[in-house]
């Protein structure tokens, strides 16, 4: 029994309570649609989900027709939140229908609420490899015309958009700085719609995104953040150990990389030094023993198999396995030079390699602690955004003071 829903699962994949503060989903409409799912499954919580966000919907809509902007535009963006929470239950290959039905909803209340801003806010493509990321440009509160600093916005593995967009971009917006959030490989429409993959090597992902920042008129060029949330914790460090142009970066959490999250459950497994050090030798017992644990867990099942394989584009076990070793910061910390905010939640199991990501940096460093009794314990102190978002900005500002 979750949270919220009785299935814990689908409570543990509810991250909307966190974006409360920013405009999304309210506290009494998220109990609503899990007193709707009941005792459901996948299908019954993203016809939930997806049914609130129709209500909204037509309240945005009416609301824009008596011309009442602001009640339409909040109520658009507040949909998409529903929307964007109503389909991760049903990741996995072949890409099922309801998601990808979900998903396009999503974007579309989403760009419906961000044409009513003012300035509005549109769509945007920043190119890459022949098939341009999707991505958008929020300017700073109060500052929509005015030169000043860049938050630099990327994902991990099973956020879009929407959720960059209430987690972190409407705090950088209000702290001063302008924000620029994306989908990557692997992340959002990138992989739902054109079945593109995750890469490791994030530089040559991030270079173009401030290639394309440094032709905004407003922005700052020697004031541009990059901030990396979940295994983007991974992806943005990655990055900055390549680009030379971000002048501060945040990781939350810390991570060294993907084969460092598995060594020690394949060790629990009893795999010996040689297969830890080189997951290609892994023998078939102990996948054997993995896949079991797999099918003991749903929340590893939904984690990997549902998950992952599909990021990386890989349709066995073994595959991944070989496939993540490139996911890794060793050999590449040490080039990272601009200073660097490293997080660690009390209680979130990706936080385990940050302490060890802080000790080998030799750039200037800070290492963020949050903690159960402040709320904010669990991973990318998800109930507790707020509070993640006063700090970093705050290290930030004096970053770049």
């Amino acid at each position: 029994m979750g949270f919220f829903f009785k299935d814990d699962l689908q409570d543990a994949l509810t991250w909307a309570a966190g974006y409360i503060p920013y405009g999304a989903a309210d506290l009494g409409e998220i109990k609503a649609v899990a007193q709707t799912v009941g005792d459901g499954d996948a299908g019954e919580f993203n016809k939930a989900w997806v049914e609130a966000g129709d209500r909204i919907v037509e309240r945005a809509r009416a609301a824009l027709a008596a011309g009442k902007r602001t009640s339409a535009r909040d109520a658009f963006m507040r949909a998409s939140c529903h929307y964007a929470s109503s389909y991760r239950p049903l990741f996995g290959k072949p890409v099922d229908p309801r998601l990808l039905a979900s998903f396009g909803k999503q974007i579309a209340a989403f760009n419906d609420g961000l044409a009513l801003f003012d300035p509005p806010v549109v769509p945007l493509r920043i190119p890459l490899d022949g098939q341009p990321m999707p991505a958008y440009f929020l300017p700073a509160r109060g500052r929509a015309n005015g030169v000043g600093p860049l938050m630099i916005l990327t994902n991990g593995y099973d956020a879009t958009l929407t959720d960059m967009y209430f987690a972190s971009a409407v705090a950088a917006s209000r702290r001063g700085y302008h924000c620029l959030f994306f989908d990557g490989p692997g992340q959002g429409a990138m992989l739902f719609e054109h079945d593109v993959h995750i890469r490791p090597d994030w530089e040559n992902v991030i270079g173009p995104v401030v290639d394309f920042a440094l032709q905004l008129p407003e922005v700052d060029p020697k004031r541009i953040a990059l901030m990396g949330w979940s295994f983007g914790g991974y992806l943005a460090p990655r990055a900055v150990s390549g680009e030379r142009r971000i002048a501060a970066c945040i990781a939350d959490p810390g991570l060294l990389g993907a084969p460092e999250q598995f060594r020690p459950m394949l060790q629990r497994l009893g795999a010996p030094a040689e297969m830890l050090r080189d997951f290609g030798k892994i023998d078939d017992g102990i996948l054997d023993k993995l896949e079991q644990m797999q099918q003991d867990d749903r929340h590893l099942y939904w984690s990997i198999t549902q998950r992952a394989l599909w990021v990386h584009g890989v349709d066995s076990l073994r595959e991944y396995l070989t496939e993540i070793q490139s996911y890794t910061l060793a050999g590449r910390v040490e080039s990272i030079a601009c200073p660097t905010l490293v997080t660690v939640a009390e209680s979130d199991p990706l936080a385990a390699t940050s302490r060890e990501l802080f000790d080998a940096l030799r750039s200037p460093k800070t290492l963020m602690s949050f903690t159960s009794a402040e709320g904010a314990g669990n991973h990318v102190e998800t109930f507790n955004r707020s509070l993640l978002n006063s700090r970093v900005y705050d290290w930030l500002d004096d970053v770049f003071a």
